[in-house]
């Protein structure tokens, strides 16, 4: 059962970003200690895992990232942590790999999420590529780049236009900005403590990637960075952000037992590879199969929470399942254009977001949340709704 999700503002990456001066393992901290405070009725020492995600794991990020920002939230020291990694898909497996640990028994209640501070941990940051990928052709030079992988996706699939992509984009912008307006975003961020060198302290109480500014005509300027007049601008894709998420995954029966309330089940989950340098479309084989093992079909699916690492992947998946890319079904509240993708933590972020959009729809019965995974992959998982 998802009993609960929670999230720092995401900010820009870089020296000018809310986060420069801020540690990863503090965004962590912030989270696990905001869903302690808004559940009262759970005892920590009941809490029996804390596993977090992130994708460059060194520095602030490293350490073990779930034990030692369990321990520095304050949790006792009886409660064991972990790091993980599985890309962009870092926290959503965080999720799934905990509740698959109650599902067993093994757990009754355990914390999931994910960190990424994009400004102090450059993707990539570290990594020694074997050079075996590319001296045996195992992949294309153009999977180890993300946006040259969006570029391919567009090869694939001609009828995705950069009109097109630019056109999502600026619908992405207007769904995050409505949120902000109606008060959809807000109740689930954590305002987080913030100092920069210039100006002291501060809080951060928003996102700061949001461009509500944006439109077609401006996104139509924008350099193609990954191929001479390609189609993957920074307007059509996510930025490079900073942020961390956390959630509470716990047994049924003991969410009963504490006086928790919570607000989804997890009906299946499924991870697929694909091949690296398309692998923008991993979401598709991954919501196959997840569909499969759930006994359900996609005209089942209410609502769905995809990651916008690309407006490129989002189409393609549209497209696939013969969705309107304009669908009031698809990311309500906007998406990773918007947000920013700070890799690891978003998983948790398209939950969160599913899990409010199933309190204002009690007749929705199941939502997806899925993503894009870099190296090629897809992962996906179909949520019941509880409302």
């Amino acid at each position: 059962m998802f009993v609960d999700g929670v999230r720092t503002p995401f900010g820009r990456s870089g020296p000018k970003g809310m986060y420069a001066e801020t540690r990863a393992d503090d965004l962590v901290v912030r989270v696990i200690r905001e869903l302690m405070r808004r559940n009262p009725s759970l005892p920590p020492e009941r809490v029996d895992e804390v596993a977090i995600a992130a994708t460059t794991q060194i520095g602030d990020q490293g350490l073990t990232i779930g034990r030692s920002a369990a321990v520095l939230a304050g949790l006792p020291k009886s409660v064991p942590g972990y790091a993980i990694d599985r890309m962009c898909a870092g926290a959503m497996t965080a999720v799934t790999s905990v509740a698959g640990g109650i599902a067993f028994g093994a757990y009754d209640v355990a914390i999931a999420g994910g960190v990424e501070h994009m400004g102090r941990h450059p993707m990539g940051e570290g990594v020694d590529p074997n050079p075996r990928f590319l001296s045996e052709k195992l992949v294309d030079p153009s999977a180890l780049v993300m946006g040259m992988t969006a570029e391919n996706l567009h090869d694939r699939y001609p009828e995705i236009t950069k009109d097109r992509a630019d056109a999502y984009a600026v619908l992405s912008q207007e769904k995050v900005a409505k949120a902000y307006a109606d008060g959809k975003i807000q109740p689930d961020l954590v305002p987080t403590a913030i100092r920069t060198a210039a100006l002291g302290w501060g809080l951060a109480t928003e996102d700061e990637a949001p461009r509500p500014e944006t439109s077609l005509d401006g996104l139509s300027k924008l350099k193609t960075p990954f191929r001479s007049h390609g189609r993957v601008t920074a307007g059509n894709s996510s930025g490079i952000n900073d942020g961390a998420t956390g959630c509470l995954v716990a047994a049924a029966p003991v969410a009963e037992e504490l006086g928790l309330s919570p607000k989804m089940r997890l009906v299946s989950y499924a991870f697929a590879g694909v091949d690296p340098e398309v692998m923008g479309v991993g979401p598709i084989p991954s919501t196959e199969r997840a569909l499969r093992l759930a006994g359900l079909d996609i005209s089942d699916i209410g609502l769905f929470e995809i990651n916008e690492a690309f407006a490129v992947q989002v189409l393609a998946f549209l497209d696939h399942f013969g969705i309107p890319e304009d669908s009031d079904k698809v990311n309500q509240y906007g998406g990773a254009i918007a947000f920013g993708h700070p890799l690891a933590s978003s998983g948790v972020r398209l939950m969160t977001q599913l899990a409010r959009q199933f309190a204002e729809k009690p007749d929705v019965r199941y939502g997806i949340t899925t993503m894009c995974v870099g190296m090629g992959m897809g992962a996906t998982v179909i949520w019941e709704n509880l409302a």
